[in-house]
């Protein structure tokens, strides 16, 4: 009967085993395809995104990254949270979403306000009642611009606006139509330095980047260096006050750890060929700095930064080993105390012994019923005394057994000694007794 199942039962596990190796063989050999959001294509993220996309596949075909444009950094993190993309480059002054995850820093960006030289604009406050051209509604760009207008006291009606591209914005400034454009961009991007070439226009500070940070913490007070467009004559010709922002590489939550730990390693291990693609790859770097997000660091990119890490116990050898030195040095003392202890019963317990072979010797040599009576009853009192000190723990039980056993003994040779001496005391009775009633007799 067992013999009908072996059979079906055998090939059944065959089955499964090789079910669940080919599994195992296919999940090796998946290609994961993921979805990169970036922004417009004339800005910097979509290349920085393609550049990223290019590297990774190259150091392993299996994780193929697909780069989309977008409106920026708001429409990124919207994506992000739909699970439409897995992937998104956003500013780090962006409001993140729930399942946003940090992989790494990027690169910085500045805030640019770029001016024309008959605007007579010297500062933002001086953008009250002028003309303005910024980047698309919803961009990164977009949203700087108001916090830094904010900041200065100027209200959406104290000057006009137009949103949208970068080339639109470049043909109302060129034709004179805009007084000044704002744009958030990396030092030395070529977009300004074609800008500046082309057109009378000039870089205004921004000089309270400290005092915005207040309110923004995720910004930082940074410069545009001295000659970054041009070096002689400078452009701009000293070191410009502005503001600095950083772009990150997010990753959804659920995306694997595996996948994302892959990617952190990838581009930090081949940074160079990062650069190669795009020169912005050389400032990418670990978030957690001063203007990092306030966005966790997702699992699989914080298993790649840490992987140099050492354990607990290396870690934290020297305080393992004092707190080894000391239990060691506790419990020796411990030992000794104990040791001490238990020679202090035992001693205790030998002077018990000693007194009862000293009785023992005294009912030897006693004479009197009334002398072993008295030996007797010190016997007891001594073996009370030692209930008393078991009680209390001054002897063990070892000990306690080995004085029951004197004891015992003495008091049997007491009893013995006892029958003894009225044995011997009743025979010279007896025969006074019997010489008493002869003598009678005679008479």
């Amino acid at each position: 009967m067992q013999n009908k199942f072996l059979v079906p039962i055998a090939l059944l596990s065959v089955v499964l085993i090789g079910a669940f190796g080919w599994n195992l063989h296919q999940d090796k050999q998946r290609v994961h395809e993921l979805t990169l959001a970036t922004g417009a294509k004339s800005g910097n993220y979509y290349p920085f995104g393609q550049a990223i996309a290019e590297v990774v596949t190259q150091q392993n075909p299996r994780l193929r990254i697909r780069v989309i444009e977008s409106q920026g950094a708001e429409e990124n993190m919207r994506w992000l949270e739909a699970n439409e993309v897995q992937l998104a480059i956003v500013q780090n002054n962006t409001e993140g979403g729930p399942s946003a995850r940090v992989v790494a820093a990027l690169f910085k960006e500045v805030f640019h306000l770029i001016v024309s030289e008959k605007s007579g604009i010297q500062n933002v406050a001086d953008l009250q009642g002028k003309n303005i051209a910024l980047m698309a509604e919803g961009s990164g760009s977009y949203t700087s611009f108001w916090l830094v207008s904010k900041h200065y006291g100027l209200k959406e009606s104290d000057f006009k606006f137009t949103a949208g591209s970068w080339d639109d914005a470049t043909k109302l400034f060129a034709s004179g139509e805009v007084d000044a454009i704002f744009r958030v961009l990396p030092p030395g991007s070529n977009v300004v330095s074609d800008l500046l070439k082309n057109t009378r226009g000039k870089l205004v500070p921004i000089d309270q980047g400290a005092a915005i940070r207040i309110q923004v913490p995720y910004l930082e007070a940074d410069v545009i260096p001295k000659g970054t467009y041009k070096a002689d004559p400078a452009v701009p010709d000293a070191d410009l006050p502005s503001v600095g922002v950083q772009a990150n590489l997010l990753a959804g939550e659920d995306l694997d750890p595996i996948i994302v730990k892959e990617i952190t390693r990838i581009l930090f291990e081949y940074r160079r060929n990062l650069v190669a693609a795009n020169s912005l790859g050389a400032m990418i770097s670990q978030p957690g700095g001063s203007g990092s997000l306030s966005l966790p660091v997702h699992e699989g990119a914080q298993a790649y930064y840490d992987r140099e890490k050492p354990d607990f116990v290396a870690a934290n050898s020297d305080a393992i080993g004092l707190f080894l030195s000391i239990g060691t040095l506790l419990a020796s003392w411990l030992w000794q105390l104990r040791s001490r202890f238990l020679q202090k019963q035992k001693n205790r317990a030998d002077k018990f012994n000693l007194d009862i072979l000293s009785l023992i010797q005294q009912i030897r040599q006693a004479t009197a019923l009334e002398e072993i009576e008295r030996l007797q009853a010190e016997l007891f009192n001594i073996f009370n005394q030692v209930i008393v000190d078991l009680d209390e723990d001054r002897i063990d039980s070892e000990s306690f057994q080995g004085f029951t056993f004197t004891w015992e003994t003495a008091i049997k040779i007491a009893s013995e000694r006892e029958k003894m001496l009225r044995k011997v005391q009743f025979v010279p009775n007896s025969l006074e007794s019997d010489a008493s009633l002869i003598k009678e007799r005679e008479i």
